[in-house]
Order: C-alpha cells, then sequence, then structure tokens
C-alpha cells in the first residue's frame, strides 16, 4: 500500500490526478481583494512569487504560518524554518507540506462606489420643515495588515472577496455611520438643507477619521473617502414646500426692507378703503411686537387714523377747534362755538404786498416780510 491513500477530493485537481505545485503565484483575477491558490501541497524548493502590491499568507490547520512580501522566494526548510513543521510525507526522495496560501492585495483598490439604500430623514434647520435625503459618494482602500484582514474575513467564512464586494461587507457599518453624521451636521450647521447639499467636501472630511475606525479594526487602510452628491429625492413630498419657502425668502431679500415696506403700504391701503378699516389698528398694535413687517403696518394704522383727513369719527379726533370769542373747545368741523354761538368760520386775510394768505395774528408776512396792515 501506498503513502499516500486516493485523495477523494482529487477529481478537482488539474487533470483529476493530485500533484505538489512547484511555482507559486496568484492567478486570480486582479479585482480581487483575496486570492486562495486552489492547491495545498506544496514541493519543498518551490518558487514563491509575489507581486508588488500584494502580500502572501501561509496558513496551517487555521494559523497563519507566514507572510510573505513582494518578490521571489525559494521555499525550503533551510531558509524557512516554519516548513520543518508542515512537512507531512516524502515521496522518491522529494519532501513535501500541505498548507493553504492566501494572495492579498495591498495597492490600492479601485474607486469604490457608494450609497445610501434608503433615506436620511432629517428636519430643515430653517424653515423647520421635515424631509428626507440621499447621499452617494466612493472611496478606496488597501489591505494595510494581511494578516489581521485574513483572519477577519476567515471567521466569517469568506474565502474570496472582489474590491467592489467589501461595501457589501462593510455596508450596515458603514450606513449607520453616514446617514448618523450627516443628519448630526445639518442638525447642528443652523443653515438650510439645500446650503448643506454644496458642503460634500467639508462632510467628507468630517466622515473619514469615522470610517477609518471601521476599517482599521479588519487590517483595511481607508485611502480617501468623498461624498459626490447629497440631494432631496424627486418624490419627497415635501420637497415643493421648501423650494416655496426658500422662494418665498430670496424674494425678501432681494428686495429688502423695500420690498417689506411695499407689501405693508398695500395692505394698509386695500384695507382703509374697507369699511372695517378700524381693524387695521388693532392688527398694527397686535404685530407691533413681532417687529419687522409688524411694526411697518402699526406705523402705516397709526398713520391712518392719525390722519384728519382720513377720519371723521369723533371719537378718533386728533385736534379741536379753538373759539377765538370765548375760548371754548369745539369739534373739528364746527361752524358755530358750543359755549357762545360765535361763528367759528375765520376771514382769510392776505398781503397787501405779495397777496400770501396771512395766518391768524399774524404780524409779518411769511412770504415776503412786510409788516401786516402797511
Amino acid at each position: 500500500m501506498g503513502l499516500f491513500k486516493k485523495n477523494p477530493n482529487e477529481s478537482a485537481f488539474a487533470g483529476g490526478k493530485k500533484h505538489f505545485l512547484d511555482v507559486i503565484k496568484n492567478s486570480g483575477d486582479g479585482n480581487l481583494l483575496i486570492y486562495k491558490c486552489p492547491e495545498e501541497d506544496f514541493n519543498t524548493g518551490s518558487t514563491l512569487i509575489v507581486q508588488e502590491g500584494e502580500e502572501a499568507v501561509f496558513l496551517n490547520d487555521g494559523i497563519v504560518q507566514n507572510v510573505f512580501t513582494a518578490g521571489r522566494h525559494v521555499l525550503s526548510t533551510d531558509n524557512y524554518p516554519f516548513l520543518s513543521r508542515i512537512v507531512n510525507a516524502f515521496s522518491g526522495g522529494i519532501s513535501t507540506f500541505n498548507c493553504k496560501v492566501y494572495f492579498v492585495r495591498t495597492a490600492s483598490s479601485v474607486e469604490i462606489l457608494w450609497g445610501t439604500p434608503s433615506p436620511i430623514q432629517v428636519r430643515d434647520p430653517v424653515q423647520m420643515i421635515m424631509t428626507s435625503l440621499r447621499a452617494r459618494g466612493s472611496f478606496k482602500v488597501s489591505v494595510g495588515n494581511g494578516q489581521v484582514f485574513l483572519s477577519k474575513l476567515l471567521g466569517n467564512n469568506i474565502d474570496f472577496l472582489t474590491q467592489e464586494g467589501i461595501t457589501q461587507f462593510f455596508r450596515s457599518e458603514m450606513m449607520t455611520h453616514i446617514k448618523s453624521q450627516i443628519a448630526k451636521y445639518i442638525k447642528e450647521s443652523n443653515e438650510e438643507i439645500l446650503g448643506i447639499c454644496s458642503e460634500q467636501e467639508e462632510l467628507s472630511k468630517k466622515l473619514t477619521p469615522v470610517m477609518s475606525g471601521i476599517f482599521d479594526e479588519y487590517g483595511v487602510k481607508l485611502l480617501n473617502f468623498s461624498i459626490e452628491a447629497i440631494d432631496i429625492p424627486e418624490n419627497d413630498p415635501n420637497r415643493q414646500k421648501l423650494e416655496a419657502a426658500y422662494s418665498t425668502k430670496r424674494e425678501s431679500q432681494i428686495y429688502g426692507n423695500e420690498y417689506q415696506k411695499f407689501v405693508a403700504r398695500e395692505v394698509v391701503t386695500n384695507l382703509s378703503q374697507n369699511d372695517n378699516a378700524a381693524g387695521i389698528a388693532v392688527m398694527g398694535a397686535g404685530l407691533n411686537s413681532a417687529g419687522g413687517v409688524g411694526n411697518m403696518f402699526a406705523s402705516a394704522g397709526g398713520q391712518l387714523f392719525n390722519n384728519p383727513q382720513n377720519n371723521t369719527d369723533s371719537n378718533n379726533l386728533s385736534s379741536e377747534i379753538k373759539c377765538t370769542k370765548c375760548g371754548g373747545l369745539n369739534k373739528q368741523g364746527a361752524k358755530f362755538c358750543c359755549e357762545c354761538g360765535s361763528p367759528l368760520e375765520q376771514k382769510k386775510s392776505f398781503c397787501t404786498n405779495c397777496g400770501a394768505e396771512l395766518s391768524s395774528g399774524a404780524k409779518f408776512c411769511s412770504g415776503c416780510g412786510t409788516k401786516v396792515g402797511e
């Protein structure tokens, strides 16, 4: 009976026959972060070829025996004593060993895309309107510690992992941190959401150390992390509300105080033509404490009701007529004194020099300075 029994898995080997490999190298897809050499039996004296940007990790019974960096390595018990511990048989005078070899990519990955699978629920800090956001971007990684990376993945029964597949492996942790950090940033900024959506660079810088902490635990180095866009989905029902609120605010900012004064004047003018115009005074008084347009309403309302030409109600008179004969006070518009019955209408007098109307009791003309009575 031979030293080796027939391996029931021999049909899986090239040519359907078990053999010992003399050259060990990565022949997998360049898109893989991890490539497991399909053969596990090797000759002592075999050549291991490790390319730039990768590491070769030898495992025996699930334990890492050695890690090889880029270069050409001749595997013998003299050069690498760890092989002595895993030599398992002799066949035709050739010493052989059995172990698993993994090639781990340490070069920079291609640009890996990410995106939030579900919307981020946030409230606009300025308009206080609830809405949702979606974010997307990309990142690049490299394996910083192949031994740690491999042991973590093997513990999760993962033998092969593409560069793009790393987002699937880290999806839950990544999305949790991305969503919470964006929502926190928006809340603390006290700025409009649409303004924050243009600050991807600042947000990317804040998220990079957080994302790095996730990958570091697995021996992976985050080379860069970027946010390409943060936007409100088109089908969000509150999108129109926000846009309308922003539009109104921008109009006010463009026209400034003049726009507010114009609106106040228009409202007061329209209400003054209404039979219930007296309500303006109440409205103005109520809004006065709020400032802004409220103050304008109050001011406009006051002017309206303090103007004798706009008021015929005796309860809102701002002045009274004094009788020149007895000194009694009479309502504006009265023709005879209520105290002595004397006519209240004054005879107008004019300057004999320039013809200007003279005020009551004037000693000199206000138009030319001529003494009254000359």
